[in-house]
């Protein structure tokens, strides 16, 4: 994984300086509120509904054992000890005190992290495939790519004062594990016949209020223009962006009042300036950034296939945490966040240095974190599982649910978050109780719930297969139910069934969809493939009877 030179180094060290004077300033009461405010946001600090909340960046979701054990530290120190895995991969402490602020920021310095760019209307963190590198259907490794845009987007003044955030994403495989096509930039790298590699290039997806697919621009970008044709983008949407409306302010709308044609025709028209200029990307500097992520020496064991002998419960895990890796002997395992009973996507900080411990033993120090909350440990050898799972299982690290309807995507929602019109948290919980029995949890399958607080969509309820949106009427909280979503081929956006729900309800809602799912499936066939043939009918007719909207009692 990528280190820090000197001058990395010293830009964050700098930076902790600098906002340490800033936070003596307001708190000795020279900075007012307004003052201080986007000085705080630059450093990842909001104040939400109970407390400051520090948002922390994790590069394209990658970080080493000691980064996490510093994560761990900051959680049990600074914190309630926990802290919450985002769907933009980074890591949010919800019970900071705000003049604890810069010397937390100090401490993650030391170990080459920082909140630069976790928000405001700048480049946000870049996302990838958690599995970048050792997949094995894998074209290249983004990582290197990643970085490379990381460098080039941190603290640049020319995209410091965007319209609005700005969101990009990068795979390396043609199964999207990124989501591409709901980031405001999407790329997907691709090989010619020639063997030269290149980018599809989409623009104007993603969630929110007004949620997205984006559209492919570029059907080959030589990887040397990466940067000079990201750049024409940017320039075309800080230029023509809205800034007069929030809401009307991101990417995605310019291309939609432009149309994609026109969009595209402006950003050919840009790149003409740079192509082939300063933002080019030489081989020397591709091999320089490859050098940082080349995979660590793992001994061969002789063992190329997973166990097939041994407890139900690790054969689960097997089947469900358990990925294929390009090198034979290795394997992919995904530690869920997503025990009942546990927030999705929290980690108290015992377990953050359990995942550190077992990701030093068996996967050579190296941690994702995937946009679905969950934690990757990308090099174990295939004859270590058994001993990774039994001390996985001792730290509540083991669920075997990933993929299934109780891995929840969820937001923090109205619990912790001040934009939030509803909880979200209780709303999981009482799915993943409702669907506790694991043998029926099996017999349903591969199927994504997403939950969002707000039409912020954190929870990117938008893509889940079930998506649900927490909503306010007249001060009470009610849940919209969408069906149909989806971020791989092809990626789409879930449409509301009908009326929305109240809290008590969703369990049971969630449980007749799923019903309609078993009684209209083919053998064999996932539950978005039976939505898609079937449509959305059936399911609105189970849950809300016939036309005049009157639900059916079974």
């Amino acid at each position: 994984m990528y280190r820090y030179d000197e001058t990395d180094q010293r830009l964050v060290d700098e930076r902790v300086v600098r906002f340490r004077d800033q936070m003596r300033r307001f708190l000795a009461g020279e900075l007012s509120e307004d003052d201080f405010r986007p000085l705080r946001l630059q450093n990842g600090l909001y104040i939400q509904r109970h407390a400051p909340m520090l948002r922390v960046a994790i590069p394209y979701g990658t970080m080493s054992a000691t980064q996490l054990r510093m994560l761990a530290r900051v959680a049990r120190e600074y914190d309630r000890g926990y802290g919450h895995f985002t769907t933009r991969c980074n890591i949010q402490y919800n019970w900071v005190r705000l003049e604890d602020a810069p010397e937390i920021l100090a401490e993650l310095a030391t170990v080459q992290m920082h909140a630069i760019q976790t928000s405001g209307n700048c480049i946000r963190n870049i996302t990838t495939d958690p599995f970048a590198g050792v997949a094995a259907d894998e074209v290249l490794d983004p990582r290197p790519y990643c970085e490379i845009v990381r460098q080039w987007s941190t603290l640049s003044p020319e995209y410091t004062f965007l319209p609005r955030k700005f969101k990009i994403a990068i795979t390396g495989s043609r199964n999207d594990r990124a989501a591409v096509s709901f980031h405001d930039i999407g790329a997907r790298a691709v090989r010619r016949e020639d063997g030269e590699i290149g980018f599809e290039v989409y623009v104007g997806g993603g969630l929110g209020r007004t949620p997205m697919v984006g559209h492919r621009i570029q059907s080959f970008l030589p990887r040397r223009e990466l940067l000079s044709y990201f750049d024409a983008i940017l320039r075309v949407y800080n230029r023509y962006g809205r800034r007069d409306k929030k809401y009307k302010s991101r990417v995605k709308i310019l291309v939609k009042e432009l149309g994609p044609e026109a969009f595209t025709t402006e950003v050919e028209r840009e790149w003409e300036f740079l192509r082939g200029g300063e933002a080019s990307i030489d081989d020397a500097r591709f091999d320089a950034m490859e050098r940082h992520f080349r995979a660590p020496e793992i001994p061969a064991d002789g063992e190329s296939a997973l166990p097939r002998n041994g407890e139900p419960a690790f054969l689960r895990w097997l089947a469900r945490n358990v990925t294929a890796h390009r090198l034979p002997g290795l394997a992919i395992v995904t530690l869920s966040l997503k025990q009942t009973g546990n927030p999705p996507g929290d980690a108290s900080a015992a377990q953050m240095e359990a995942a550190a411990d077992l990701a030093d033993r068996y996967s050579a120090g190296e941690i994702r974190v995937s946009h679905e909350q969950n934690l990757v440990l990308p090099q174990v050898r295939i004859a270590e599982l058994l001993a990774l799972w039994q001390a996985a299982v001792g730290h509540q690290l083991a669920t075997a649910n990933i993929g299934l309807l109780t891995d929840v995507v969820c937001c923090p929602g109205g619990d912790f978050c001040s934009l939030a019109n509803a909880r979200s948290i209780p709303i999981a919980e009482a799915i993943q109780r409702r669907f506790a029995d694991e043998a029926a949890l099996e017999d349903v399958g591969p199927l994504e719930l997403n939950i969002s607080g707000c039409v912020n969509a954190c929870g990117h309820h938008h893509i889940g297969n079930i998506g649900i949106l927490g909503v306010d009427k007249n001060g009470e909280e009610w849940y919209q139910v969408t069906l149909g979503g989806s971020e791989d081929a092809p990626p789409a956006i879930g449409r509301i069934i009908g009326p929305s729900f109240q809290a008590a309800d969703i369990p049971e809602v969630v449980e007749k969809v799923v019903t309609v799912y078993r009684r209209q499936r083919s053998e064999g066939e996932r539950f978005i493939d039976t939505l898609r043939r079937i449509g959305a009918d059936p399911f609105k007719q189970h849950l809300y009877g016939g036309a005049d909207g009157h639900r059916d009692q079974d």
